[in-house]
């Protein structure tokens, strides 16, 4: 991990110390730094972090992302104080409220060009836990928990989790966890799919830091790629599929890491990607 919270672009307003923000040999750190809170993410904050996934994809010097949060907690949720005020409720609000809050936070992790690391430190619970499970990799400290606490509010599961659940490990599973709202122990997680990876706590950012900086060497253009195929396969039948994969050869083979690539190979030597 990088070893000052400063964003690079050296902003100084509050929100920055809401949401911290360093690039560090290609790899763009967002931290979520609301300790006090289980870092439940505000209005202002996802604005943020959206903005600085938006901001990874389309900066060459990124080639990849972790995201992750200070204290005990990873994500308790959404805290919506602090939400552009309204007034008297009409119908279609609600449905207005999350497809441009909950989902677009979702989206923009799932559309994002780079490959995303979770490092789970805490808790994740609600949107928290899906913040966690729509990125490519999610790595777990071994005290980190995973809850879908939408039932115990009475409330029905947003921010994506009736899509990406199922996906992840199947109807059955994603039902139970989705109906009962236990929690769901790092190690648990683990076995069921939703995490890559279980580790110490104090090894959790080490581990994230290593992984990410793994990716930022690897073939940037062909690691998203890759990432879009994975995530319309799921929606695809096998001629969708075997179509868009034979269209992401055609764009990747246009690049210069793919050259790259194919060159070391002929001349057995290590490549050396550039992400271009």
């Amino acid at each position: 991990m990088p070893s000052s919270p400063e964003d690079t672009a050296g902003r100084t307003d509050p929100l920055d110390s809401l949401v911290l923000h360093a690039t560090d040999n290609g790899v763009s750190w967002i931290t979520l730094n609301r300790p006090e809170a289980m870092n439940a993410v505000t209005w202002d904050q996802r604005e943020r972090v959206i903005a600085l996934l938006a901001g990874a994809s389309a900066d060459p010097a990124v080639r990849a992302v972790v995201l992750t949060a200070t204290g005990r907690g990873f994500c308790a949720g959404a805290d919506l104080r602090g939400a552009p005020a309204t007034g008297d409720r009409v119908p279609g609000d609600v449905a207005r409220t999350i497809r441009l809050g909950a989902q677009r936070l979702i989206a923009a992790v799932l559309d994002c060009e780079k490959p995303v690391i979770a490092a789970v430190n805490g808790t994740a619970a609600g949107i928290g836990a899906h913040l966690a499970f729509a990125c490519d990799l999610v790595l777990a400290a071994d005290s980190a928990k995973f809850i879908e606490v939408f039932v115990r509010r009475g409330l029905v599961p947003d921010g994506g989790g009736a899509y990406l659940l199922p996906r992840l490990i199947g109807p059955q599973r994603a039902k139970e966890l989705m109906f009962f709202g236990d929690s769901l122990p790092a190690a648990e997680a683990e076995r069921l799919g939703l995490v890559n990876r279980v580790v110490p706590a104090e090894q959790l950012a080490e581990t994230a830091g290593a992984w990410a900086r793994r990716l930022a060497d690897g073939p940037t253009r062909a690691i998203a790629l890759t990432k879009q195929l994975v995530n319309a396969s799921q929606e695809s039948d096998r001629a969708t599929a075997f179509a868009a994969e034979a269209m992401a050869q055609e764009i990747n083979m246009t690049t210069q890491d793919a050259g790259e690539g194919v060159a070391s190979f002929v001349e057995r030597r290590t490549p050396k990607y550039r992400g271009l």
